[in-house]
């Protein structure tokens, strides 16, 4: 069986839809397990609108509103009034109208979970209903009750244990009947709550459903025509990778390369099965295959590019060395503040790290570190780049004020404004 895992930019309108419908006609002799993201950039905008709930500002219900517009019309364009569609998307919104009639009384994360949530149960209400009216019989399942996580919103830890029981239970029966339809990106609690993965965590989703039911290989379908060495939206020169490594693959996304989650790999690696990444427009070109053994050649070199970054640095208020106790005390707070460090650099006074701005995250942060000096800089970039060249990190640098440097034998990084 195959697993496909179709992003927003699939299915972004009623034309995506129907592409991706035709690619996957292109496997109706094969048995299917599809997940799908939300639509476009609902995420983006149900994020917003999770926020102006928690901030209870005035445009809750205009967010809301553009929100539901979206993927009515969408549905407008695929299905005849009296479709049953119109019902299960209704009632699906209802999750949101329920919870913000009241005023706010739980953690961000969780409130950001509950709401977001609803775009991947939209699109796949929808994505489901127009492959049963092409004559594909299709069985949409909630995802909730498949991938089992603990209570860590927004980041949800997978329970491999129970989730494997329930994947390896009921799915391969429903298989037998026809295409499995679910959400990328979210899980379920013990409580019955629902959790998210991670931003772009849908390629995680699939890489678990094929871990569990043994997949002949995972498919990502992509708007881009493979892995590339670069954002092609930055870099006009970009290649694209044939064949990649699990190992150089886990490096790329463990930098920040946006094409794959970084969970995605490792459950794959342990099982040996094949990540392909394909273009959704061009459903024959070969894509990229990451595998055990495949052949790479790096005419150029990796670059990855992630804006809105932080450098903080911290010393002890006596002036003290930074010691082992130090950096465990401070890695402590990092973690319990969900903030993830990307780069890090120790001296005799200071440790300096590079994340990602998560706004509350970092204020919270701030104030768990009331008793060190702290000092930061915002709104600066981090490029990583892999198999460099000394030419190609001076091309990369140039014109840029560098506050951060970090050379190993296969990777460099560099924080600039």
């Amino acid at each position: 069986m195959l697993v496909f895992k179709f992003g927003g930019a699939s299915v972004k309108d009623a034309e995506g839809i129907v592409n991706l419908t035709n690619v996957v006609k292109l496997y109706a002799d094969k048995q299917l397990l599809i997940v799908v993201s939300a639509m476009g950039k609902t995420t983006n905008a149900l994020e917003k609108l999770a926020r102006a709930y928690a901030d209870q500002t005035d445009e809750v219900h205009d967010l809301y509103n553009d929100i539901k517009t979206y993927h009515f019309q969408i549905i407008n364009a695929l299905f005849e009034p009296k479709h049953p569609v119109y019902d299960e998307v209704a009632n699906t919104f209802v999750e949101i109208d329920w919870m913000i009639e009241d005023e706010p009384q739980d953690d961000f994360d969780f409130i950001y979970d509950q709401l977001v949530s609803v775009g991947e149960l939209v699109s796949t209400r929808i994505v489901a209903a127009y492959l049963n009216q092409a004559g594909l019989k299709t069985q949409w399942v909630d995802v909730r009750g498949y991938i089992h996580t603990d209570n860590t919103y927004r980041e949800g830890i997978v329970q491999w244990d129970a989730t494997r029981q329930s994947i390896q239970h009921n799915i391969p029966l429903l298989l037998d009947k026809g295409i499995v339809l679910t959400q990328g990106f979210l899980g379920g609690t013990s409580e019955n709550f629902t959790t998210t993965l991670g931003r772009e965590g849908s390629d995680y989703t699939a890489s678990i459903f094929a871990s569990c039911l043994g997949a002949e290989s995972v498919t990502t379908w992509k708007d881009v025509p493979g892995i590339l060495n670069a954002d092609p939206k930055l870099f006009t020169d970009t290649v694209k990778f044939d064949e990649l490594t699990y190992t150089e693959a886990i490096e790329m996304t463990y930098y920040g390369a946006s094409i794959i989650h970084p969970k995605t790999i490792k459950p794959l690696q342990n099982t040996q099965i094949p990540l392909l990444v394909k273009p959704f427009t061009s459903p024959q070109a070969a894509g990229t295959v990451i595998k055990e053994n495949a052949v790479m050649s790096f005419t150029r070199p990796v670059i990855i590019v992630k804006q809105n970054q932080v450098l903080l640095s911290l010393s002890a208020k006596d002036y003290s060395f930074i010691s082992e106790d130090h950096l465990s005390d401070i890695f402590g707070r990092f973690a319990k503040n969900h903030v993830k460090l990307n780069v890090m650099q120790t001296s005799a006074l200071s440790f300096t790290v590079c994340f990602d701005v998560d706004a509350a995250r970092f204020d919270a942060l701030l104030k768990s570190l009331v008793d060190y000096n702290v000092k930061y800089n915002t709104g600066l970039t981090l490029i990583t780049t892999r198999h460099y060249t000394a030419d190609s990190l001076k091309e990369l640098t140039l014109n840029k004020t560098i506050l951060l440097e970090q050379i190993s034998r296969n990777t460099a990084q560099v924080v600039v404004r």
